[in-house]
């Protein structure tokens, strides 16, 4: 990962540090300490353990289980139709989940893919959701936790290695 002081993976380019001033050291510090500490492995260098404990906390996963606390919810003025309502009420919900937080709770083979999604805001290292699908504020927050759960569960298709069945095991010994 690190080369003469050159950090590079996946898009992201941090060299060591050329300029002494304190604003350039700190940048720097902040951006290694944010990705090195969610990210320190490629997604296929996971064990099959690393698999089957993440494919289990997968399973058991559900909207439920998601600490609302996780998420800063605010609230603003929603788009489209919908007559004065959408003039007057503010019924469009945006969750912020922070992800330090939010891959804390996380098992780590889904932290790459969860900071490749569209609803990852890199200024903030944020994932923002919105919804406004809704004329009620708690059905929109809902949608956004709704939101979230999907994302969570297509990165771990997306990564997690599917369970060997004993017929398929049962195959490769004859071969």
């Amino acid at each position: 990962m690190f080369s003469n002081g050159i950090f590079v993976r996946r898009g992201f380019f941090i060299s060591s540090i050329i300029n002494t001033s304190s604003k350039t050291k700190l940048l720097t510090r902040v951006y290694l300490s944010t990705y090195t500490s969610t990210a320190s492995k490629l997604p296929d260098e996971f064990s099959e353990e690393d698999h089957i404990d993440a494919r289990n906390w997968l399973n058991r996963f559900n909207i439920d289980t998601i600490p609302r606390s996780l998420g800063h919810v605010s609230f603003s003025r929603s788009s489209g139709p919908g007559g004065q309502n959408v003039n007057k009420v503010n019924s469009k919900a945006t969750v912020r989940f922070r992800m330090s937080e939010l891959l804390a709770a996380t098992p780590a083979i889904l932290h790459s893919p969860l900071r490749a999604s569209k609803y990852f805001a890199g200024k903030s290292n944020s994932l923002v959701i919105q919804a406004d699908g809704s004329r009620r504020q708690a059905d929109n927050v809902q949608e956004c936790f709704q939101k979230l759960k999907l994302l969570i569960e297509s990165a771990g298709k997306s990564v997690i290695m599917g369970e060997t069945t004993p017929e398929k095991m049962a195959k490769v010994r004859q071969l």
